[in-house]
């Protein structure tokens, strides 16, 4: 063994002398080989080696729990993030009053509409009533955002427009896990598979100079708990925009501390036993004190950070668990949504990331969402024309070179969008996922801003440092340095957009 191991080792060396095998590569697997070949004493781990084993597997656990919690990870992101800048309660409303522009640190945002997040505890609060205004848009997603089942199975997650109420507004009542009492009539219900519970509420607006009647729509909106309305606190909607709050995924050590809030909170309605035994194994309990010594903690830190490091190589990637993300084959824009709605059953994934045939848990492409997004539901995903919207994301040029902030690109967009509501080109950090902070009010640029179009009814975006001469109407900038993406929003699509009879030229490096 001994000498196999040898020559195995001078391949090896003689790859890497090569470039068939990077010296990264190979220092890899001497690490590898390292843990491998830990030396024994009487066939058991001798001092050294136990030390060094229970600290990789400590490491491993660690970086595999976030990965796994990473749907948990991001809703309490957005939380913890939302709550310390303005308050908790079910009654606290956050809206981008003036539009969400960068200096909100949150996942893929879209600058073109009206937000308003909450952020709600069954739990302490007990059932609540969400009472939604006519022709709003929105969705009611559990603390894993998977879109909370609706009493009568036609509907998941959705209010308003594209929910059972069908945009005429109505009362909506959220029940907690378990939940086995009377329901009293006049409400939707929803129940909700955990005790916290994210509302995502969006308003659509004609004219960005005018957003007022979007804004006074989402506050018409109110939650109450069902059985004491009448000592229900009064409604406040803090107004965001403009305020710097960080709504990121955690991505060190401290996110370990967040999952054992949300342990307390939620018990064993959190997840299975096997997950529930993963959090366990990192000395996150109900009920026990969570209270790691410094070496523990540096360990978790190292696998906080690697594992965010991980999320994001996957989130890059144009292939996910074997599937081509790929809307076009001649094209770089990929989707990971299309085709996933009950209607529109083409895919073997379904809403809550789970595989449909095999009845498992898609991780990977579950990891490379929640990375850079958040929030899913039918109603976001649709493929009735008109109805919904479409999401189309560029990582890279037409060449595959990944977008950077120091090189020039335009985009050709075909005459005749098919958007029903509008469209718009949004781009965002590589390194969060948070919109791209250019210099420019917002990063975005969509037919409400009435860009320039050629003769033929064609129209030609910029990306770069500097505007060409001329073209400052359909420009956005980039920062040099600094790593960006692309995502193309089609409101209402079009059936040309949905059968691909329509489709965006790639990035093209100029």
């Amino acid at each position: 063994m001994p000498a196999l191991r040898l020559t195995i080792l001078r391949f090896l060396l003689l790859l890497a002398a090569c470039g068939c095998l990077s010296r990264p590569a190979l220092a890899q697997l001497e690490r590898y080989d390292a843990l491998a070949d830990a030396p024994l004493s009487e066939d058991r781990p001798t001092p050294a080696t136990a030390t060094a084993l229970r600290d990789e597997l400590l490491f491993q656990r660690a970086t595999q729990t976030y990965l796994w919690a990473l749907p948990l990870i991001n809703t309490l992101g957005m939380k913890e993030g939302s709550e310390r800048v303005f308050g908790a309660g079910y009654n606290v409303l956050p809206v981008w009053k003036k539009r969400l522009d960068a200096r909100t640190l949150v996942t893929t945002p879209n600058s073109d509409v009206i937000y308003a997040m909450g952020y709600v505890d069954l739990g302490k609060d007990g059932p609540l009533v969400f009472e939604a205004p006519p022709n709003l848009q929105g969705i009611l997603l559990d603390v894993w955002q998977r879109p909370i089942p609706v009493d009568g199975g036609k509907f998941f997650g959705d209010v308003g427009l594209p929910g059972p109420d069908g945009g005429k507004g109505g009362k909506f009542l959220i029940l907690p896990p378990g939940h086995d009492g009377p329901v009293p009539e006049g409400f939707f219900v929803y129940r909700s598979a955990t005790r916290n519970v994210f509302i995502f509420l969006r308003a659509f607006y004609q004219d960005p100079a005018h957003l007022d009647p979007a804004v006074k729509l989402i506050e018409q909106a109110k939650i109450y708990p069902l059985h004491s309305q009448e000592q229900a606190k009064p409604m406040v909607f803090p107004d965001a925009s403009g305020v710097p709050a960080n709504m990121l995924p955690v991505s060190d050590g401290s996110v370990f501390d967040q999952l054992k809030r949300l342990v307390e909170s939620e018990g064993a309605d959190l997840a299975g036993a096997d997950g529930l035994g993963m959090l366990a194994a990192l000395g996150i309990v109900q009920g026990r004190p969570f209270a790691p010594d410094e070496r523990t903690r540096a360990i978790l830190d190292r696998g906080a950070r690697t594992a965010y490091k991980m999320s994001r190589t996957i989130a890059f990637q144009e292939e996910v668990s074997g599937r081509s993300l790929r809307t076009y084959p001649d094209r770089r824009w990929i989707n990971p949504l299309a085709e996933m709605t009950p209607t529109h059953p083409q895919t073997t994934l379904d809403l809550t990331w789970t595989n449909t045939v095999g009845r498992f848990i898609d991780l990977d492409t579950r990891i490379w969402f929640f990375s850079n997004y958040y929030s899913v539901s039918p109603g976001m995903v649709s493929q009735i024309p008109g109805k919904g919207a479409m999401y189309l994301i560029a990582f890279t040029d037409s060449r595959g070179e990944n977008l950077s902030g120091a090189s020039r690109y335009s985009l050709r967009l075909p005459p005749e969008i098919p958007a029903k509501n509008f469209w718009s080109v949004t781009l965002y950090e590589a390194a969060n996922g948070s919109g791209l902070a250019n210099g420019q009010p917002f990063p975005s640029l969509g037919s409400r801003d009435a860009p320039a179009a050629n003769p033929d009814g064609s129209l030609d975006l910029w990306l770069g440092p500097q505007a060409p001469e001329g073209r400052e109407k359909n420009w956005l900038a980039t920062p040099p340095g600094r790593g960006y993406f692309a995502i193309l929003r089609l409101y209402g699509p079009g059936t040309e957009a949905l059968n691909r009879t329509w489709k965006p030229g790639d990035i093209e490096p100029q």
